[in-house]
């Protein structure tokens, strides 16, 4: 692969398949299970249901999280799609809001494993 945005746009999609591309292999492995298992976890615990803010409670807020669950890349697409039906009563769930945060965290820390795949790819990182 001789495209850093391609590097760019798998590494977003699917966290840690832009390491094991460049056969970073325990680097991307690592990176691939602790993201899907923030974002499984998140899932299960509700946090795709979890509103965070509107646009109405300030703007920054808002656009903060929406930021944060678009980087969880594929994850981002499913997250949106099931919070399009949440099940009755989720909001009573003890675990709702700490799913929010683990989807926020997720892409989070996928962003960062974007940059570090790219990083690589360039030569800035070994």
């Amino acid at each position: 692969m001789n495209n850093p945005f391609l590097i760019g746009i798998i590494s977003w999609l699917l966290p840690g398949v832009g390491h094991l591309i460049q056969r970073r292999l325990a680097r991307g492995l690592i990176i691939g299970v602790v993201i899907w298992t923030m974002f499984i976890i998140a899932i299960i615990s509700g946090g795709a249901y979890y509103p965070g803010f509107d646009f109405k409670d300030g703007a920054l807020l808002y656009l903060l999280n929406i930021f944060a669950r678009f980087g969880n890349g594929l994850g981002a697409f499913i997250s949106f799609f099931l919070s399009a039906s949440p099940p009755p009563k989720v909001a009573s769930w003890a675990t709702f809001e700490y799913g929010g945060r683990f989807l926020e965290i997720a892409g989070l820390l996928n962003y960062l494993a974007v940059l570090d795949a790219v990083d690589i790819y360039l030569g800035r990182k070994k």
